[in-house]
């Protein structure tokens, strides 16, 4: 029987951008989930981070990136950036109109907006992603009367790359971003990492906030979310066996292989990454 042009496109990777290894947590949600499809990631690494960028110049990377992953054929992308996803995720729609793109802002807030009970939401980011209010506006467009508050955790980014995700180390600093917010009588019921280096941090995180509050985390939501489009699009893979992740960096393969590794949870070979320029 001969194939159609939608079989191909099916076989095609999904593309996944982040500003540098951060969104390797999303990929690793998206691999667990997806584990037949393939991935082609690009790490901006050598104009991270995008958080301190304007606007206009995180828009402009946003869509050099996504053109790059468009031209090696991709029929689906993921914009595993928060900077990006709240800035640039109309742009990079508007410039591949063919291609089905997510980001990682809205499939968080659905998700909170769906697990709380009080309506009581922090988001927990960058001071860039705090500073924005991409995360307050999209939940509040979806729940008009939630009350979200906004606390950026700088340090948790740093304890990621070192990786120091666990232990009395991480415990006392989430404690002591995260004490004053959760240990109120009108603290919230939900807590989303609203960073991809969050995720890293989960377990720390956990154990220092009432235990009964819901942790949102963005990769696995976002995860969700592309699994969801793909069985919209009828664009599921047909191939049963382990899917293929490619790696693609705009700065140093070898550190983006070593810092990788503990956000992807598993080894990349520095052979596997290839240098491009955007």
């Amino acid at each position: 029987m001969n194939k159609t042009a939608t079989d191909y496109n099916k076989e095609l990777p999904i593309g996944v951008f982040d500003s540098g290894v951060g969104g390797l947590t999303v990929l690793k949600a998206l691999t667990m989930r997806l584990p037949h499809e393939r991935f082609l990631y690009l790490g901006d690494c050598a104009r991270l981070p995008y958080g301190t960028k304007s606007s206009g110049t995180v828009t402009r990377y946003a869509l050099q990136a996504a053109s790059v992953l468009a031209s090696r054929g991709v029929k689906l992308m993921v914009i595993a950036c928060n900077t990006a996803s709240a800035t640039a995720l109309d742009a990079v729609r508007e410039a591949h109109p063919g291609i089905p793109v997510v980001g990682v802002v809205e499939p968080g807030a659905q998700t909170a907006c769906r697990a709380t009970r009080s309506g009581r939401i922090a988001v927990i980011a960058t001071e860039s992603t705090i500073r924005g209010r991409a995360y307050h506006e999209a939940i509040l467009a979806l729940r008009p009367d939630a009350e979200v508050t906004g606390h950026p955790c700088p340090l948790f980014v740093s304890l990621a790359e070192e990786g120091w995700h666990t232990g009395d180390i991480a415990e006392a600093v989430a404690a002591r971003y995260l004490d004053p917010v959760f240990n109120t009588p009108d603290a919230p019921d939900t807590l989303v990492l609203g960073c991809t280096h969050f995720p890293l941090l989960r377990q720390a995180i956990g154990n220092v906030i009432n235990p009964e509050a819901v942790i949102v985390d963005s990769a696995r939501t976002t995860a969700h979310s592309v699994c969801l489009q793909l069985d919209e699009l009828a664009m599921n893979t047909a191939n049963t066996t382990p899917g293929q992740v490619s790696f693609l960096t705009t700065d140093d393969a070898a550190r983006f292989a070593r810092t990788g590794e503990g956000f992807l949870g598993r080894g990349i070979a520095e052979a596997d990454v290839e240098l491009v320029d955007l």
